[in-house]
């Protein structure tokens, strides 16, 4: 039996719903209640960090759920003067971070750091320019890189960081929500966190680690668009493939994470990932399919996941 649980969440915007459903619905199958106050690392990018920092801070789960269908709207709010002031969105990102930041001070607190979360937390963030990193070492040069914040112990810690800053550092996706304190979306390495919490989970920098064939991560997902570009030959430009690109970009991180930790885990490693119906294709701001997106994973088949939360999650 396991004794190191981790739970990796994706991103995906408001799909984000998605995951929470899920969620709730495996808590509520029978010998599973519970489940998730046996996780001992939550892992999430965008959407998934702020899920893992609700989850984390003790909030319900239909507290979060309700969360997303009530105001989803006043964080996608995309007025017409500032797309006015962005002129049509070719500059500008798409929204203000202005009503994510208010719903994340209201919910997880203006002090509440990472390190008062009851639970450890890992969440994909990525830092454009490192100059005032305080782990930058002497004669280390200026770049831009990744950067997991988290709330294990010892040296390096990000324990005293806002929690509500976290979430904003890791939901600002490019194009969609402006950079903020210079990070943005941990999406655009690290759209599925599973492979980072793993390293994570055996770094040995944070006091004992876990062992290898102690761990059971659980990795899921906010839905897949069946997407495709029906050419051979694409002979774009930055035009063509501003938007693409970005989506492009996430799709692939999730997959290769995926492969890499099923290689890794083997049966210990379990992926729900719903697949969105072809021919409908829910976009990470798309607050007006929200209530489909519920109904969605509300009629998703979880018997697969949920046979083995009791094999390889459960405490017996």
């Amino acid at each position: 039996m396991a004794t190191y649980r981790v739970l990796s969440l994706d991103g995906g915007g408001i799909r984000g719903i998605i995951t929470v459903v899920l969620l709730k619905r495996l808590a509520a199958e029978p010998g599973l209640g519970g489940w998730l106050d046996e996780v001992d690392l939550i892992a999430g990018t965008s959407t998934g960090g702020l899920l893992a920092l609700g989850i984390a801070r003790g909030l319900d789960l239909g507290a979060i759920e309700d969360l997303y269908l009530t105001k989803g709207r006043a964080i996608f709010d995309d007025s017409w003067l500032d797309n006015v002031v962005d002129l049509g969105k070719v500059i500008g990102a798409n929204y203000s971070l202005k009503g994510l930041t208010r719903e994340l001070q209201r919910v997880l607190g203006e002090t509440t750091t990472l390190g008062d979360l009851a639970t450890r937390v890992l969440v994909a963030t990525f830092d454009l320019d490192n100059v005032d990193d305080p782990g930058r070492g002497a004669g280390e040069p200026r770049t831009w890189k990744p950067k997991l914040f988290h709330n294990f112990p010892g040296e390096g810690t990000d324990a005293g960081v806002l929690a509500w800053k976290v979430g904003l550092y890791t939901a600002a996706a490019p194009t969609y929500f402006p950079s903020y304190e210079g990070y943005v979306d941990g999406g655009v390495y690290a759209t599925n966190p599973s492979m980072c919490a793993l390293a994570q989970a055996l770094d040995d920098r944070y006091g004992p680690p876990a062992a290898l064939n102690d761990v059971v991560l659980l990795s899921v997902g906010t839905g897949t668009n069946l997407q495709y570009i029906p050419r051979k030959n694409v002979d774009w430009g930055y035009a063509q493939w501003a938007r693409p690109i970005v989506t492009l970009m996430l799709d692939g991180a999730s997959g290769i994470a995926d492969f890499q930790c099923r290689q890794i885990l083997g049966a210990r490693y379990q992926r729900l990932a719903p697949v969105f119906p072809a021919g409908t294709n829910y976009a990470m701001d798309d607050v007006k399919h929200v209530t489909a997106m519920h109904a969605f994973a509300s009629g998703i088949d979880l018997s697969e996941t949920a046979a083995w939360l009791r094999a390889h999650w459960m405490t017996p």
